[in-house]
């Protein structure tokens, strides 16, 4: 089973990247619209990311940003466990008869 791989022009490339960037659209489906892999497209942002400047450069996190993020989450976990206990509770005595 031979299968030719296919060659995509810089200007598609480019132009799939943008779609990404500009839109917000996630790469998988602007990957399946187009019929490009997802990870296929992924390795062209990141090119496209690099070659025009754009690339996020996020700093490093230092260790009591790390602690203090990871406070966060948990905190955030907490509330959205809590919030769906809610949501139940108020669901079974909105149906309870009276």
């Amino acid at each position: 089973m031979s299968s030719t791989r296919r060659r995509f022009s810089q200007e598609f490339k480019d132009e799939l990247c943008r779609e990404v960037i500009d839109s917000s659209k996630p790469i998988k489906t602007v990957a399946t619209d187009y019929g490009v892999g997802t990870e296929t497209l992924r390795n062209w942002l990141k090119k496209y990311k690099e070659a025009n400047g754009t690339a996020e450069s996020e700093p490093e996190l230092n260790v009591s940003d790390r602690a203090r993020l990871k406070e966060l989450e948990r905190e955030n976990q907490e509330l959205k466990a809590e919030a769906a206990f809610l949501k139940k509770a108020a669901a079974y005595f909105a149906r309870e008869p009276r």
